[in-house]
């Protein structure tokens, strides 16, 4: 079939170009519009109990907390004659916005829990209604009289995270594409041959755009989606535009006419690039299972990606090179001794003899190195993004720091218990007095009034906008860290005291939230680990016609992800490097590494199927495991190599952002691939394929007989 493929594109290459342009124009005219489509938000469950929670906070409440203004009264106090005149003014501007529902003050209300415990600082909290918050950042930002004004919140970061991430992905690509550019050339030798990966990347990224510009206008898809995109879409653009020149040139060196070469080109490294897809696919499509659409997204973007890049790379890139010619090695380099010896690289095959020679030392070294790295995954802990993620200079991430050091408590935060009904005032007090007496709780807040351990507050500042008549709303109030294990263990006690009777309650607040998200992923998650491992399996057994090396590849892939998981955990949740880096540690973003997961097991999978489409043939031809071994190394190891470095280059790209999940997920790429290219293929795989023996090679009879007539190889 790919056979056939070749020879239309090579007959019709104008054609299949000049189709080719008119799809990626109608793509980039699509993709214009994606970023005005995309969601900043996807992180929580919305079939979750805090999501539903929130949605009665939203139709009886008028919506939770979007914004907080912390107004700073400098050298004196919020309680001086003048700060509370210019206080009180800005309260009462606010609740004449008609963009606002709900506004509270300090200087409303009186609440000792929105003034900052040195009394220099206090906070307003206002609900969005129909207004934006850049709107309200703009306007009221800055000095206010003799307040000074900083407005953060949820919605504030909402528009700082993207605003951020935008600036960032800017930065690292201005960093990433002329360093790529600069070392493909020097990798190729010419710079015809050298922009064809960028093409094909091009071709991957603006597609994709033009993909999620569609989804995006029937489904919720998360902005983030633009960094994956482009990340991966250069990734596997290197990846495979890299196998199909260097094979295309290999056989223009050894004298085939520029059409053989081209088709000889896509049925061998074609087919490896299809079967690549097929399991980088694999890897991604599990994301579509979670409920978060934030983990959805990346589905979405990742799979749209592989697609495209495998038609770009089998379909455009040949009728490229069939209008190319031997011009692919146009504008050679002067120091360019040979640029048609292919994917050649003999230092990988002698390793591979040297580790083979001693299989059981080299293999094992290297083993135990991998399984220390893992170690520190013992004191893993999990989270989701908060004001945290982001630089000090961020309004909201400013705003959040306040909340957590100047005032006693972040009332902003509290566990919010709904009622999907009205309650007697009798129930509601003693369900109030209930909750207060849980530990690690500090007050609960209702419309009959506040509780403290278990007693009603005497003369305690009332809370407005606790009863909406058919349901009740009570805040409960703890002195921790709302997203702390300390915090979510108050979620779980709140859940499990018994409501009046006849009442039905929600519980939900950022940090429900948190609890329901994390679960919601946990659940999932080894269904999906286990699906990614099944679709490995079977792609590789279908390719290599082993179920030896399919198993040998998977163990791999989970020593490789478990060092890297590990240099994670201390970098990012244990502070080493935070410095350098500069982010706060925080507990690894779950979703994060999900996507990394899969991520790291789509392109370690890729790698595989490209040595072993080299390791078989050479096999198939009737070499032995030791001299297949070593010649697929030889032949892979330039590919592998270039492709492996100049991935990490996009990657470790993300490192200079501001915002450390960004961060987060391009250490932990990188890394991983530069371990999965070194250490796995330079070490592991010799040395298990030694040890392995013809074993290697072993299917049931049953199995060899599926493989027989569905199978699939480079030949």
């Amino acid at each position: 079939m790919l056979t056939r493929l070749a020879s239309g594109v090579v007959r019709r290459a104008r054609l299949v170009l000049l189709l080719g342009a008119a799809a990626l124009a109608g793509a980039v005219v699509l993709g214009m519009g994606a970023f005005g489509k995309l969601q900043t938000e996807g992180f929580n469950d919305p079939a979750a109990e805090s999501s539903l929670a929130a949605d009665v906070i939203d139709e009886r409440f008028g919506g939770s907390a979007d914004l907080v203004f912390v107004l700073d009264a400098g050298a004196g106090t919020v309680d001086d004659p003048d700060v509370q005149a210019a206080g009180g003014e800005l309260t009462e501007q606010l609740a004449a916005d008609p963009g606002l529902g709900w506004v509270t003050s300090y200087w409303q209300t009186g609440a000792p829990s929105m003034r900052s415990t040195d009394g220099s600082k206090a906070m307003i909290v206002a609900s969005l209604a129909d207004g934006e918050a850049a709107t309200y950042i703009d306007e009221y930002s800055g000095a206010n009289g003799p307040l000074q004004v900083t407005v953060g919140g949820r919605a504030v970061l909402g528009e700082d995270t993207p605003e951020q991430v935008g600036q960032d992905l800017l930065t690292a690509e201005m960093i990433a594409v002329p360093l790529i550019l600069f070392c493909l050339v020097l990798a190729f030798g010419t710079v015809a041959a050298a922009v064809l990966p960028l093409v094909v990347g091009a071709i991957a990224i603006m597609g994709t755009f033009g993909e999620l510009s569609i989804l995006g206008g029937v489904t919720d898809v998360s902005v983030f989606a633009i960094n994956l995109t482009t990340a991966l879409g250069l990734a596997l653009g290197i990846d495979y535009a890299l196998l199909m020149v260097s094979r295309y040139r290999e056989e223009l060196g050894r004298g085939l006419a520029v059409h053989d070469a081209v088709v000889r080109t896509v049925a061998t490294a074609g087919r490896t690039i299809v079967f690549s897809g097929l399991a980088v696919t694999a890897a991604l499509a599990v994301l579509l299972m979670f409920p978060l659409y934030f983990l959805r997204s990346f589905g979405y973007a990742g799979i749209g990606v592989v697609v495209i890049s495998v038609v770009g790379a089998v379909v455009v890139l040949p009728a490229l090179l069939a209008l190319l010619g031997t011009r692919v090695n146009a504008l050679r380099l002067p120091w360019a001794r040979s640029v048609t010896r292919g994917s050649e690289a003999p230092f990988w095959g002698r390793l591979a003899e040297r580790v083979m020679r001693r299989p059981i030392a080299a293999g094992g070294a290297v083993t135990l190195l991998l399984v220390a790295a893992a170690t520190p995954l013992l004191q893993i802990s999990f989270g989701t993004p908060d004001d945290r993620v982001l630089p000090e200079s961020t309004a909201s991430r400013q705003v959040g720091d306040a909340l957590r050091t100047d005032f006693a408590t972040n009332d902003t935060a509290a566990i919010e218990v709904v009622t999907e009904e009205p309650v007697a005032e009798d129930a509601l007090a003693g369900y109030g007095e209930q909750l207060s007496n849980l530990s690690a709780v500090e007050r609960v807040d209702t419309s009959v009034g506040t509780f403290v351990d278990g007693a009603l507050v005497p003369d305690a500042p009332v809370v407005p906008g606790l009863s909406a008549g058919t349901a009740e709303r009570l805040s409960v109030v703890a002195d921790v860290d709302p997203r702390s294990e300390e915090a979510r263990a108050i979620v779980d006690d709140v859940r499990g005291v018994t409501p009046p009777a006849g009442v039905t309650t929600l519980v939900g607040g950022e940090t429900a939230t948190l609890v329901d998200s994390l679960r919601a992923v946990s659940d999932r998650l080894p269904l999906a680990a286990a699906l990614i491992v099944l679709t490995t399996v079977v792609i590789l057994f279908l390719f290599t016609g082993s179920i030896v090396q399919p198993i040998r590849a998977v163990i791999s892939n989970v020593l490789t992800l478990g060092a890297t998981l590990g240099l994670l955990v201390l970098v990012f949740q244990e502070g080493y490097g935070s410095s350098l880096l500069g982010f706060t540690p925080v507990p690894l973003d779950m979703a994060m590494i999900v996507l990394l997961f899969c991520i790291v097991f789509g392109l370690s999978t890729d790698y595989e199927v490209f040595m072993m489409s080299r390791i078989k043939e050479r096999r198939d031809a009737g070499a032995s495991v030791e001299e297949a071994t070593a010649y697929g190394l030889t032949h892979t190891g330039r590919i592998v190599t270039v492709a492996a470095a100049l991935i990490a280059i996009v990657f470790f790209s993300f490192l200079t952002s501001q915002v450390s999940f960004l961060q987060l997920f391009g250490l932990g790429a990188g890394v991983a691939i530069l371990i999965d290219a070194t250490l796995v293929r330079g070490v592991l795989v010799p040395a298990s394929m030694r040890l392995l023996g013809q074993w290697s090679w072993y299917s049931p009879g049953v199995l060899k007989r599926v493989h027989d007539r569905i199978g699939l190889s480079e030949a």
